[in-house]
């Protein structure tokens, strides 16, 4: 196998080239009795897969977890930090993933601790991911601390992947419904409308109204869909912006039916996050600004700030949830303080972390039993005031004739 290599020669020259050998270990081995020291070196399998990689292709969540659940086994087996990456590089499906791997091997070989070589990967690794595994390197528990994130970030990507799959069947009925009254008012009832028009006979006021409505869409629906367009490339920019930010999340806290879900989605991370860490050793106060970095939405995220600096202060985690009653509800601030008073407030977040999930799933059930039905009635509702509205003068034109 032909590998890659650049290094540095013992008068501190930089070499570049290529040798070959049947693995890594035996072409390091062999560039070192050369008397090089080995900055980076990768096979020609892994200068393929950079110019491989799709410009679109992302790390998923489910690719992370399944790097932490493999991490964990292999220091479970003793295997050292250095080869684990390597294999793992070697043997990822995801390019971009594989790619970063490598990476994170050549810096562990540079003399990198494992969570600095990830650090310089914030685009892959967060710091939520990167601090736990600090605590890890601090506790010599590094194998515990990847079987944490792998444990933490399958709850994590059931419970989101759940949540967004859930609300895609509704979408999509409320798409189609918007589709299907487009096409009648833009196809269908012009050419129904203008038999009527040109009977001569009196129309009634709701079937003037649907030709009104269907008149406008023909003649100023094209500036009503530059107007949406506009519209939304206006909210696309605003989400960048602190404060266009902070106004949609609050936006969608507030939004009837799905507002309680995403309430009780982020009060579930909020949970499991502290638990995780603070299961891990991570002090509170760092918890928290962790915490408040990944939970994803800036009105939590203000909140924690708060807390923080509450708890920084003086004050107990329970008494600096409680200013929050809005947002944080009373049986959370409750659970926390017993936990506090127990000296279990790692088991008692993580029991906290199982009720919140448990509501969101039994909310995603009610949300998703609830609109499916009533969007079909509205689709169903609509259609026939449409159809009533234009073939009703038409049928009465034709019993007339008769």
């Amino acid at each position: 196998m032909l590998f890659k290599y650049k290094a540095v020669d013992q008068e501190g020259k930089n070499k570049e080239g290529e040798i070959d050998a049947p693995n890594r270990d035996m072409a390091i081995s062999g560039l070192q009795r050369r008397g090089l020291v080995v900055i980076s070196i990768k096979d020609d399998k892994e200068s393929k897969s950079i110019l491989s990689m799709s410009f679109f292709e992302k790390v998923s969540n489910k690719d992370m977890v399944i790097l932490s659940r493999q991490i964990s086994t292999l220091f479970d087996a003793q295997v050292s930090a250095l080869k684990s990456f390597t294999m793992l590089a070697a043997n990822t499906e995801n390019n971009l993933l594989g790619c970063k791997l490598i990476e994170v091997g050549d810096d562990l070989q540079a003399g990198f601790s494992i969570s600095g070589a990830l650090a310089k990967h914030p685009d892959i690794f967060s710091n939520f991911y990167i601090n736990m595994v600090k605590v890890g390197e601090e506790t010599g528990k590094l194998n515990q601390t990847f079987l944490y994130l792998a444990e933490y970030l399958d709850r994590q990507y059931a419970l989101t992947s759940k949540t967004r799959n859930a609300l895609i069947y509704p979408v999509f009925v409320v798409i189609t419904f918007f589709v299907v009254m487009t096409l009648m008012f833009t196809i269908v009832i012009p050419k129904l409308s203008s038999i009527i028009q040109d009977s001569g006979q009196e129309a009634p006021f709701y079937t003037k109204l649907v030709i009104s409505i269907s008149n406008l869409f023909v003649h100023y629906g094209f500036f009503a869909l530059i107007f949406l367009l506009l519209l939304g490339i206006w909210v696309w920019r605003l989400s960048f912006t602190d404060r266009g930010r902070q106004y949609l999340d609050s936006l969608k806290l507030s939004a009837p039916a799905i507002g309680n879900l995403y309430k009780k989605l982020y009060l579930s991370r909020i949970t499991d996050n502290l638990s995780t860490m603070l299961q891990a050793g991570v002090p509170i106060v760092r918890s928290i600004d962790i915490t408040a970095e990944v939970v994803g939405s800036r009105v939590y995220r203000n909140i924690l700030a708060e807390v923080a600096d509450g708890v920084k202060s003086g004050l107990t985690l329970s008494v600096a949830f409680a200013k929050h009653t809005v947002e944080i509800p009373s049986i959370l601030v409750q659970m926390i303080q017993v936990g506090e008073e127990t000296g279990s407030l790692g088991n008692i977040l993580k029991t906290l972390t199982d009720f919140y999930k448990r509501e969101v799933d039994d909310a995603v059930d009610t949300l998703v039993g609830l609109i499916e039905p009533v969007m079909i009635v509205v689709l169903g509702f609509g259609v026939g005031i449409l159809l009533v509205s234009i073939l009703g003068p038409i049928y009465n034109m034709a019993g007339g004739i008769s």
